[in-house]
């Protein structure tokens, strides 16, 4: 593969080359079921020095990489909602602090058996600690099983992970910047920085960033350009002052997090990201030695194992003293049976500082490898195993799992329909139904003025775009009986259609159509009901006019 080597010495050759083998692999792995963090590190084993060795702009791709981080960073911030953790009780930080605790001991002791110094087993220990959020996410949303009651739990205690692995970075960037301070100075600096960042985030949350983002939400793209451009900033920032990078990345995203704004920016960035991404795993995998990583193979698989049983465990141990079903703990258990994205980044960091070596971190993707391919399994055919191993499952369980039917009370918000687009004829059907108090809606609309005007009569309205590809994520179609689009273009219609059916959507679909042509489209492609407004008002003239014309006569 000299040849190929030869043509990436061009740095848009070599690009286009990892590009076309990122499409490829992805492929295989929708094929596979797999997720596209397996496809990106085997992509970056592929195209490094031990193979094809493709890769030959490593400071490019590195940047790169660094950004596709702080946006992963920036968009974990977006969506911290600290309410969900309240909404699910108690049972998210017990479980959550719970799980680390209980992986970090147990997988320090086990990397002290194998052999490991105490710090390098401080580092895999922690690794094991961390799930991740967006695999599980994915796969619970894929499911339709994320407004469950255990997809709920799973996704409180991934949000403490979340806050756990910043804190953890937090203190590992201080202590790598260090240099020749001493302990009390590094101390000092850590908390006086700390305190300067989360005091920039707070100020700007509250009396900056709101008006900027009002303003600039007149134009998606501009809200989504300075969207990157803070998280950017603050993680330049924190670099500059002696944090990592990933900090000032999340803390941005956190300073965002109250916006109306939020699911715009971060649909419109999870593309973005995700690209970005490809670029980190490739630069992990094209500096991984094939042959330190064919040394830890065996310790790669007991560390796995560990994580694929030890982690269930303790969830199902932790939930069945609380209360909840063997079902609930075992489905929500599932989900932490693999480390994260963040466990490598935690090991690259440490690779950065010095505290661990080329050979750590290889033993780690290795364990990343094998515990995302394995997990992915094991939640797409969560119900067949658990259906097959329920018997012995009863151990965790108490004999009254009195907290299942609590929780069954506390039901998530519920909405009649949803209104997509709250123009001239949305806001009219809506302040029809604001006649009818016993009918609940949620309204979308694209327009700023519009969110806050009926955010400020307490309305529930979320801000999204028909045109976004991603507005699905906004409704919460698992819930509502009817869908009503306001929006008169055909191609958005039969798209919003396609996607709701793809997702199992039940309801019913009302279309808006201005034109008979775009009638006909939306009744081919199977709308409930197609809303005409320029007919509807017409007939409303013509019933209004032969109301008057009997009262005359009368």
């Amino acid at each position: 593969m000299e040849w190929l080597s030869n043509l990436a010495e061009n740095p848009f050759f070599e690009f286009a080359i990892i590009l076309t083998l990122a499409a490829l692999l992805g492929a295989l792995g929708q094929i596979l079921k797999q997720p596209l963090i397996v496809m990106f590190i085997a992509l970056g084993i592929l195209v490094g020095p031990d193979v094809l060795d493709v890769v030959q702009s490593e400071e490019n791709i590195h940047l790169l990489a660094e950004i596709g981080i702080a946006i992963l960073l920036f968009i974990v911030g977006l969506k911290l909602d600290l309410r969900l953790i309240k909404s699910t009780g108690k049972i998210a930080l017990l479980t959550g602090l719970g799980q680390v605790i209980f992986t970090s001991v147990i997988g320090y002791f086990i990397g002290i058996g194998l052999g490991f110094s105490a710090l390098h087993s401080f580092y895999i220990a922690v690794a094991l600690t961390f799930s991740s959020t967006i695999i599980i996410v994915k796969l619970l949303s894929d499911k339709k099983e994320i407004d469950s009651l255990h997809g709920q739990i799973a996704i409180g205690f991934l949000i403490v992970q979340d806050i756990v692995v910043i804190l953890v970075m937090i203190v590992l960037s201080a202590i790598g910047s260090g240099g020749d301070t001493t302990l009390a100075q590094d101390v000092f600096q850590t908390v006086l920085y700390s305190v300067l960042l989360v005091i920039l985030t707070i100020v700007s949350m509250r009396y900056i960033l709101p008006g900027i983002s009002f303003y600039l939400a007149k134009s998606q793209e501009l809200l989504s350009l300075f969207a990157i451009a803070w998280a950017i900033f603050l993680a330049a920032l924190s670099d500059y002052i002696g944090f990592s990078a990933e900090v000032g990345a999340f803390l941005a995203g956190v300073s965002l997090a109250s916006s109306p704004f939020k699911d715009s920016i971060g649909t419109r960035l999870v593309s973005l990201r995700d690209f970005l991404l490809l670029f980190f795993f490739v630069h992990l995998g094209s500096t991984l030695d094939l042959a330190l990583i064919g040394q830890q193979i065996p310790a790669a698989f007991l560390f796995s194992i560990f994580v694929l049983i030890g982690n269930p465990i303790i969830v199902l141990v932790i939930m069945g003293r609380m209360g909840y079903r063997k079902r609930t703990a075992f489905l929500a258990g599932l989900t932490v049976a693999q480390i994260s994205e963040f466990s490598l980044i935690f090991a690259g960091l440490g690779l950065q500082v010095g505290h661990i070596n080329e050979e750590i971190v290889g033993l780690i993707t290795l364990v990343g490898l094998i515990t995302i391919a394995l997990s992915t399994y094991l939640i797409l055919y969560s119900h067949q195993i658990y259906s097959f191993i329920h018997p012995a499952l009863s151990i965790f369980e108490k004999k009254d799992p009195y907290r299942e039917s609590q929780k069954e009370d506390e039901k998530p918000e519920k909405f009649d329909l949803v209104i997509l687009g709250l123009g001239r004829f949305g806001s009219r059907i809506a302040k029809s139904l604001d006649f009818h108090p016993e009918v609940s809606y949620m309204g979308v609309d694209y327009n700023p003025e519009v969110v806050k005007e009926y955010q400020s009569k307490g309305k529930k309205i979320v801000y999204g775009d028909v045109e976004d590809p991603d507005i699905i994520e906004v409704i919460p179609y698992s819930r509502v009986a009817y869908i009503v689009s306001t929006i008169p273009n055909a191609e958005q219609s039969m798209a919003l259609i396609k996607t709701l059916r793809s997702k199992g959507y039940k309801g019913k679909i009302f279309l808006t159509a201005m034109e008979e042509k775009d009638y006909q489209k939306l009744e081919a492609c199977g709308a409930d009901e197609i809303l005409q407004p320029p007919k509807m008002a017409a007939e409303n003239f013509y019933n209004n006019f032969l109301k008057n014309i009997e009262e005359i006569e009368s």
